[in-house]
């Protein structure tokens, strides 16, 4: 009896022990935007987070959010209202050296509205900004630019001098986000409402520590007209050195063309953005048509990721008119680091019938939905136009 009793308090011990061990293996919830104030609102608002974890030191994570921490208070000016100060930006970013244990907010210099609190009533003037300390991506003011949210931040391989790229020379931080015009306009404006964005830098500690220098200037990546509005971008480096296309970047967004009054959505074709030299150029092609109808709904709200042989899919929600208009989640697949692939139309994609013999081929595949009974599979072609090469001095198509 007295060996039986022992025997149930050592199982008992055992299985307290190995359900308090997974516990233990997880952090508690840590706050990330730690520079931002408790109050006033907006200035202590954040939404839309993005994380990114550095495959060559997984200790290193990055964050970004929409964040207000520059914004001016409700109360300054017009108490009825609560406005998007204008030029000032809203693209916060945060480092952890720890696996996420704890996180830095750094301050930067930039054009901010912090000091603007205003006071009870509408007695006090409206916000003027001004060059001071701001809690988001630096050096868009700068450059006549704003950043606007909706963040995405990928890590990868930092090139060499010779132009290749190894984990031997570091690490870069990609940070991609909406972009507008300021208001006063400035060295590096582009056409339309908002555009994509992307900056890197490749000295986390003294991007970390509030160093501008740190970050290269934004490089305005999506080629558009004047009346786009570039939206929903995610961004993602192939950090896999098994890849023929390590070190490539690629960055996804849907762009709404026009401006629609009718009954119909506003088209909005999915584009993806390609670099191969660390952010300096980019390639831009369209992944399915702008078409928004009853007959047929575009890709929108995309992700893009790579696998270790270089494949690169890229995810959106779209309809299919051969599953009855139903909306599927809807794959691009390129297999030559996002450039033209195979014969066919170059500058967009065209449906090809399913050839299971030709695998070499970019293709979008139909995941079935959750409740779906049937899907249908449609197969395109992902290309690149000729030409215009989209960077930060060639936008002779509109960008």
């Amino acid at each position: 009896m007295v060996r039986r009793t022992a025997l149930l308090l050592v199982s008992a011990a055992l299985f307290v022990l190995s359900t308090a061990l997974p516990a233990a293996a997880f952090n508690p919830d840590t706050r990330v935007s730690i520079g931002s104030p408790a109050a006033p609102f907006s200035q202590n608002k954040q939404n839309e987070p993005a994380v990114a974890i550095d495959a060559n030191d997984p200790t290193i994570l990055a964050a970004g959010a929409n964040d207000n921490i520059d914004l001016e208070a409700c109360n300054a000016g017009n108490d009825t209202t609560c406005p998007f100060t204008p030029d000032v930006g809203t693209s916060g970013i945060y480092f952890s050296f720890d696996s996420g244990g704890s996180w830095i907010q750094p301050t930067y210099s930039g054009l901010s509205a912090r000091g603007c609190l205003g006071v009870v009533g509408d007695t006090d003037p409206p916000c003027t900004p001004v060059i001071g300390p701001i809690g988001t991506v630096p050096n868009y003011f700068e450059n006549g630019l704003v950043s606007d949210g909706d963040p995405a931040v990928a890590f990868g391989p930092t090139p060499g001098a010779n132009g290749g790229f190894s984990w031997g020379n570091g690490e870069r931080l990609y940070y991609a986000n909406l972009t507008a015009n300021s208001s006063g306009g400035g060295v590096e404006t582009f056409r339309g409402f908002e555009g994509i964005g992307v900056s890197s830098t490749d000295d986390l500690s003294a991007a970390a520590a509030g160093d501008n220098g740190a970050w290269t200037n934004p490089t305005i990546i999506s080629r558009q007209s004047s009346t786009t509005f570039s939206d929903k971008e995610q961004i993602w480096a192939d950090n896999a050195s098994s890849s023929p296309f390590f070190g490539t970047v690629y960055v996804c967004w849907a762009a709404f063309m026009g401006q629609e009054l009718s009954p119909n959505a506003v088209p909005a074709g999915l584009q993806v953005a390609v670099s191969h030299d660390g952010g300096a150029t980019w390639h831009q092609h369209a992944v399915g048509g702008a078409a928004n109808n009853g007959q047929r709904n575009p890709l929108d709200g995309c992700t893009v990721r790579t696998d270790s042989n270089g494949g690169a899919y890229v995810f959106g929600i779209g309809t299919v008119s051969q599953a009855g208009h139903q909306a599927f989640e809807l794959m691009s697949r390129s297999t030559n680091g996002g450039e033209r692939s195979g014969p066919g139309s170059v500058g967009g994609h065209r449906e090809r019938r399913p050839d299971r013999n030709r695998r070499d081929r970019p293709h979008r595949d139909v995941v079935r939905e959750r409740h779906a009974r049937s899907a249908a599979r449609v197969l395109h072609g992902v290309h690149r136009p000729r030409g215009n090469v989209v960077g930060s001095a060639d936008h002779r198509n509109g960008g």
